[in-house]
């Protein structure tokens, strides 16, 4: 990961730590970050996103007891394998990605509805 492509908005009333967490997520799982590429250091995403380490740790503990990065004392974070086949986790992590989305769609003051029309555009024309 040569840039951050992750971009936190301070001013969001969304976690620092939930912001890092979906987009990294989201990078994993879309293959943007492949298997066994180098995340940045805690302490190096921290400077570069300007919050404190412990911000940036939390989000890298949460992925990996997700199962999409594994860390390495001395060797640092890297994403992780994908499962060989579908599992149980997959489908926590469809669901954390839901409640940060519905979670982020209320602050806005998006009602039921609108979160689902959202979605439903985000997934295509097939599912209208």
């Amino acid at each position: 990961m040569n840039e951050p492509a992750v971009r936190v908005d301070t001013t969001s009333p969304v976690p620092p730590y939930l912001q890092i967490r979906a987009q990294l997520g989201a990078l994993i799982v879309t293959g943007r970050l492949a298997e066994g590429d180098r995340l940045p250091t805690v302490r190096q995403l921290a400077t570069d996103l300007g919050l404190a380490p412990g911000t940036v740790a939390r989000a890298y503990r949460e992925l990996e007891a997700e199962g999409l990065i594994r860390t390495r004392r001395g060797a640092g974070s890297r994403v992780a394998a994908p499962p060989a086949r579908p599992t149980h986790d997959h489908a926590s992590q469809l669901m954390a990605l839901a409640r940060d989305f519905t979670f982020s769609a209320r602050v806005l003051g998006a009602d039921t509805e609108a979160i689902l029309a959202a979605v439903r555009d985000a997934l295509g024309p097939e599912t209208r």
